[in-house]
This record gives C-alpha cells, structure tokens and sequence, in this order.
C-alpha cells in the first residue's frame, strides 16, 4: 500500500453498459448486483448514470436504479453520476432524492450534470434542446431551494428540509460554478490532466462556502483496470476505446465488443486517432504499477476521492479488477466497511 491512498475515498460509477448479446434488463440487473459487490469490498459510495436511447448503456432512469441498488444493500451510500438538470424539471428531481433519502437515510448523493440528450431526436423526444444547457444556474439553483424553504409557493415534498449531499459534474465551466455554489466537485481527466489539475485549483481558489459545503471537495473520476500483466489490463481497455471510436464517428454509442474482434479491425484514419486518443490517461497495469499511478494521480489533484467508472467487454475480468483495488487500497476489512456510511 501507498502513502497516499489510505486517507482517500474510493467509489463507483456504473453506466450499466449492455455487452453484444445481453439485453438492457439484464445490464441493470448486473448494475444491482455490482452495487452490492462495491458493498462488500468496502466501496465509499456506488453511483449510476443517465443516458438516453443508447444501445450500449441500459441506465435511462438514474432515480429508479438508485432505489433499486439501495434496496439490494445496507451501508454503501448510493447516487447518481449524474442526473442531467436540463432534462427534468427541478421539482421532480428534489421529489425524487427526497423520496429516496426518506427510504434510505444518510445513504444517498444528488450527483447533477448539464448534458443534454445525445442526439438532435432524443433531444426532440426529451422536450429540450441545447439552449436549456445554458440555463444550468438556474435550473441549480431552484433545485436547491426545493430543498431549503421552496419556491414561489411549492414545495418540493418530501424533500423540503433535507439536506441531501449534492454534486456537480464539471463539464465546460463546472469547475467554477461548483465554487460559485459550494459543492462538491466531479472532474475527470477530459482534455488532459493538465487541463483537470487547472480546472481543480481554479475551483479550490474560487470556493464559496454556501449552506451546501463549507469547504472545497475534489472527486477525481477516471477508468482504473487491474490486471496479471500490463498488456492484459491494456487489452480490458479496448472495447470502451472502440465504442468511444464508434460513436464519435458515427453518433450511436454501440454494445461492448471482445477486444479480440477490435483487433483484427481496419480501421479510418478518423477511428483509428479517436480510438487511440480515448486509451491514453487510464489508470491501468498490474497491482504495483496501478499503486504507482494512483498515487501521483493524488499527489498532483489533492483529491478527496477516486471515482472509479471502468467498462469491459469480460465482466468478470471487471469485476476482479475492482476486487483486487479494493484489497491494494485497504478497502476490505471491517474498518472500511463501517466508515461507507459517512456523509462528505
């Protein structure tokens, strides 16, 4: 173990990503059953994720998964990573989380994102458009006041009066507007880790203490794969590459694929820059070389916590991957397992 890993959180985001030939429910059942893996190996939190009519990811109804992953276990604290504002209504949002903090108290996060659907259709089908990105702080800040003292004369029952930990996504200018409104921030290495470790120090010097925080807090999100050898955990990187590759190219986001069939590909000068791009910045390798990573990735964000959104063709590879960082951060054991149900 490391000097810098015992004093940070490590935690979970699963987008319960459909493998060829798996349907959508049994891709949320894994989701549930993994929720409940995380559990046992002494995870801080265990996350799920919004996406719309996408083939390669069974998630639709963050809110519904949650309930249904807190329902399977007992300490690990769950939430959303994220639900996206601009596609709901604010009300319905605090009527959900108050809904599922009131069933499992001190248990659940409001992660939140800006992101719109995928495509100009689902867009369409959701009822938004683009523009309602742009209108991100309001939309935040009705949300919140559902949770304080209402609105304009609603009240967002059962939610008015809890105070639910919430999150914000950075994506764009989420570094700063997770200052303006004290909260917790979620950044991921998009752009380069440079850019990440600029994006963090502008937030931890801009930080604003609110009601919803009272000091900065840094969720580092990224893909962590264990493996017997660096080619191995490299290879458990390829199909989420591809995928990646896929929809860039071609706007669907596909099912999960063998990395062997990845391989034998030909493919466009296009796919082949996006596809490798999208390996670069993960943590991977063997047990000692992810220890190494892992620790420089600490020391150069200052992170709080490590959120941890692998993707694999072998789900049982993945599963194993999650176990053994869990064993190299010192999560199993029943020290681990009583601190899951702190709050931030």
């Amino acid at each position: 173990m490391t000097s810098a890993l015992p004093s940070v959180r490590f935690s979970i985001l699963d987008r319960s990503r459909v493998r060829r030939g798996q349907s959508h429910p049994a891709a949320l059942r894994d989701t549930v059953e993994f929720a409940r893996l995380a559990e046992e190996w002494g995870y801080h939190r265990f996350w799920v994720s919004e996406h719309h009519s996408v083939p390669g990811v069974a998630g639709s109804a963050p809110t519904v998964l949650a309930a249904a992953a807190a329902a399977a276990t007992e300490r690990i604290r769950i939430g959303t990573g994220g639900v996206m504002l601009p596609n709901h209504q604010p009300l319905i949002v605090a009527e959900q989380f108050g809904v599922l903090e009131s069933l499992y108290p001190a248990r659940i996060d409001m992660g939140l994102g800006r992101s719109v659907g995928f495509t100009d259709g689902v867009r369409r089908a959701l009822g938004h458009d683009k523009r309602d990105a742009e209108d991100f702080d309001a939309q935040l800040t009705e949300l919140l006041d559902y949770f304080d003292h209402g609105r304009n004369g609603v009240h967002g029952w059962p939610a008015e009066g809890l105070r639910i930990p919430a999150f914000l996504l950075a994506t764009g200018s989420g570094a700063e507007r997770a200052a303006r409104f004290g909260l917790p921030l979620v950044i991921a290495a998009v752009g380069g880790q440079d850019r990440m470790v600029e994006a963090i120090e502008r937030y931890r010097a801009e930080f604003h203490a609110t009601a919803w925080g009272t000091h900065p807090y840094v969720m580092v999100s990224g893909s962590v794969v264990i493996a017997d050898s660096t080619e191995e955990a490299h290879r458990l990187l390829l199909p989420e590459a591809w995928s990646n590759a896929y929809s860039r190219t071609r706007g669907e986001f596909p099912t999960l694929i063998p990395p062997a069939e990845i391989e034998a590909m030909t493919m466009t000068d296009r796919e082949r820059r996006i596809f490798e791009d999208s390996l670069r910045g993960h943590v991977h390798g063997t047990e000692d070389e992810v220890a190494d990573q892992l620790e420089r990735l600490v020391l150069s964000t200052g992170a709080d916590e490590i959120l941890v959104h692998t993707s694999t063709y072998d789900r049982a590879a993945r599963l194993e991957s999650h176990r053994r960082l869990a064993r190299l951060t010192g999560l199993l054991g029943s020290a681990s397992a009583a601190r899951t149900t702190s709050a931030v």
